[in-house]
């Protein structure tokens, strides 16, 4: 059976969601972002983009490159309730879909062709996330999510796009080499010094020459220009925390391995939170002293991923829940009222500086493993850190020895 995948994305989402709430903020040069003087443009309309503005730019250069710009500082709660709503639209619709971020999924149409036309049914979903949240949304409609996802950047703005069958390395063809997925700033240079600027030129190559150039991902990076794509469409379910604790092996009191540890266990939490495009918007506490009496303590927060306030957070509780100075048992941290969202959202209230470091050190975990970069203060305590990534589907690792 022949696959069919849908890829809807909301066209610049934060612009929009402002513009819904203030009709006079259409067709002007809008930036949503950091406004402080180190902030980051989080999204921008179509309107500047011909001055060279960018998401992900610093909020300064972006101002001076369209001083005109309407700057907004952005409101994450706003945005995750359109988020949410367009949600339930697409879980009412289809039986199989997968929410990559706060404004992008992927839907698996396969086999439904013998019902409705697919095309036509796409058609129809994306009229009915229009009226029902008055939003622009795109959307590629092709064999494999490579292809859709290209395609959805091709029609937009507020537009619709289907690559048939077998025509999926004609339409990648003409394209510049930056609309493949994978293929950033730096991969983009390399092969623009060997003369590749066209996805075609990639598609003319032997793959062994790729790899020789690119490493591993030149495998990766030929198949999708030839638009070969085998990755499913991952079903979409709601977790609504995630946690992590331990026992240890003797009963503690001191005071410093406990405060390291629950270190560690942020620290890990919120990398598994950025794998997985979340953030949290409550944090926990547990503590079970040696005559097994447990106390709990919660903290209502901004919705966020980042280690600089969810570390303070957690050490906060732990200086209110730890009064009884007898020895501990176990402790635990839990993260909460989970939302879709990565550095996008934070970027409201991070600066450039911080998210780049957020960004490097996620990268050097993502390739040579969780443990890689530590804090010092943690390193007696690495038991406690995962890279597992708590929103891909799969149950959790069922440990033989929890125990630290």
């Amino acid at each position: 059976m022949k696959k069919s995948i849908l890829h809807l994305d909301l066209d610049t989402f934060f612009v929009s969601v402002e513009r819904l709430l203030n009709s006079e903020l259409l067709k002007k040069p809008v930036l949503v972002g950091g406004t402080g003087s180190r902030g980051v443009v989080a999204a921008c309309s179509y309107e500047t983009r011909k001055y060279g503005v960018r998401s992900g730019m610093s909020m300064k250069i972006a101002k001076q490159l369209c001083p005109q710009a309407i700057v907004i500082r952005g409101n994450a709660g706003t945005y995750m309730k359109y988020s949410n709503l367009i949600t339930d639209v697409i879980r009412d619709s289809v039986p199989l879909f997968e929410k990559t971020s706060v404004d992008e999924f992927y839907v698996d149409l396969t086999g439904m062709d013998r019902f409705f036309g697919n095309y036509k049914f796409a058609t129809e979903l994306r009229k009915r996330i229009i009226k029902e949240s008055g939003l622009p949304i795109s959307f590629g409609l092709s064999q494999n999510k490579i292809v859709s996802k290209v395609a959805t950047g091709e029609a937009k703005p507020n537009n619709q796009l289907k690559i048939d069958y077998g025509f999926e390395k004609a339409f990648l063809a003409p394209l510049p080499i930056r609309k493949i997925p994978m293929i950033g700033k730096a991969s983009a240079q390399t092969l623009i010094h060997l003369g590749i600027d066209r996805v075609k030129l990639i598609q003319e190559m032997p793959v062994q020459m790729l790899t020789s150039v690119m490493g591993k991902n030149g495998q990766t990076i030929w198949n999708r220009a030839n638009g070969i794509d085998n990755t499913p469409v991952i079903p979409y379910c709601e977790r609504k925390s995630i946690s992590n604790e331990r026992t240890f092996n003797m009963d503690t009191i001191d005071v410093q391995k406990l405060r390291d540890t629950l270190t560690a266990m942020a620290d890990t939490l919120c990398y598994q939170l950025r794998l997985g495009n979340k953030m949290t918007g409550c944090v926990s506490v547990k503590i079970r002293y040696s005559d097994f009496q447990t106390y709990n303590k919660q903290l209502r927060i901004p919705y966020t991923s980042a280690d600089h306030i969810l570390v303070p957070a957690v050490m906060e509780l732990f200086n209110k829940l730890y009064e009884r100075r007898i020895l501990v048992r176990l402790i635990g941290v839990k993260f909460s009222h989970l939302v879709g969202g990565h550095y996008q959202i934070n970027l409201f209230d991070d600066n450039e500086k911080t998210l780049n470091l957020y960004k490097s050190l996620d990268h050097i975990r993502n390739r040579f493993g969780a443990a890689s970069v530590m804090k010092a203060s943690t390193l007696d305590v690495r038991s406690v850190i995962s890279g597992r990534n708590p929103f891909d589907g799969e149950p959790p690792i069922l440990l033989a020895h929890r125990n630290q």
